[in-house]
């Protein structure tokens, strides 16, 4: 490369000793860098004359070739342009569940609107599975989905855990049982209203009560967190909120809440990408906002 660099200052400086002020090399390495061009592509390139170093027809016919080769080696250098979503506006396709519209979305939309960027994200709601092929395909930029393990590996997905969260048992304010902490007894006599966060009859609050020979009655299963608690108003039932979505939607004038039983596990929310995705600039910045938008405060 640094041959080449010698050609070009010299058919454009038309002197030794300028090439090497410019390149901040000696004139001795300008002209072992000549002396090997010469060698390689078998023409004397640059005549001494008295007005300076005359290109020969050959060297002039490189010159362009030259220029294109040096351009092209740094672009590879500096790398693909970073994304800028201010420079233009930039639409992303995010699969999720309700659990990420409700907590980190509005935040997500937010930072946009106050730093002024042209962002538009379309959701598409998660189902039983990953839509692997989405993925793959670029149809979607990213899945957000529970973990851990509520859905299927797929080893050329790369992802990362956003946040922790737990269960809470929230009742109607009149309804609500005086034990701080409710037993698995009591959690099992009482009736259910469940939120579905997806398309599945398996869940992580029935799963571990079948874990404990345990099961549950549920009298009706909402599309909505929203639409859950207005099943519970009024009456006795209990409905299991995550932590996060109860302190965000139930309200305390009208809701209470009390402990889980002992036992019951949390879960993540979690990001999956495409690797194919990894290294693209736009990809990285939404993951990044992403991250910054479920580290925030509630």
């Amino acid at each position: 490369m640094q041959d080449l660099m010698v050609f070009v200052a010299v058919y454009e400086q038309n002197s030794v000793t300028g090439v090497s002020e410019a390149l901040c090399v000696s004139q001795s390495t300008v002209s072992y860098c000549l002396k090997k061009l010469r060698s390689s592509f078998e023409d004397e390139l640059f005549i001494n004359t008295r007005t300076g170093m005359r290109p020969t027809y050959k060297a002039g016919s490189m010159y362009p070739h030259v220029l294109t080769i040096l351009e092209n080696i740094n672009l590879c250098h500096a790398g693909a342009p970073a994304f800028d979503p201010a420079l233009q506006p930039a639409t992303f396709n995010i699969c999720a569940p309700e659990y990420f519209e409700q907590l980190v979305l509005p935040r997500l939309l937010r930072n946009f609107a106050l730093a002024g960027l042209p962002v538009m994200i379309n959701m598409q709601k998660l189902e039983t599975d990953i839509p692997a092929d989405a993925l793959r395909d670029g149809s979607l930029d990213l899945v957000i989905g529970f973990g851990p393990n509520f859905h299927r590996n797929h080893g050329d997905f790369n992802a990362r855990t956003l946040l922790e969260d737990d269960l809470v048992c929230v009742f109607d304010q009149r309804a609500a049982p005086l034990e701080k902490r409710l037993s698995l007894h009591t959690f099992v006599e009482r009736r259910h209203v469940f939120p579905t966060p997806w398309t599945s009859t398996t869940n992580m609050v029935d799963g571990w009560l079948a874990q404990q020979a345990r099961q549950r009655q549920i009298v009706a299963r909402a599309n909505s967190y929203s639409a859950a608690l207005k099943m519970i108003t009024g009456t006795d039932f209990i409905l299991t909120l995550p932590r996060r979505i109860q302190r965000l939607l139930a309200d305390e004038a009208i809701f209470d809440h009390r402990e889980a039983p002992n036992g019951l596990p949390g879960f993540t929310l979690d990001m999956q990408w495409s690797q194919s995705a990894d290294q693209d600039s736009a990809n990285t910045w939404l993951r990044e906002q992403v991250i910054k938008a479920c580290a925030e405060p509630q």
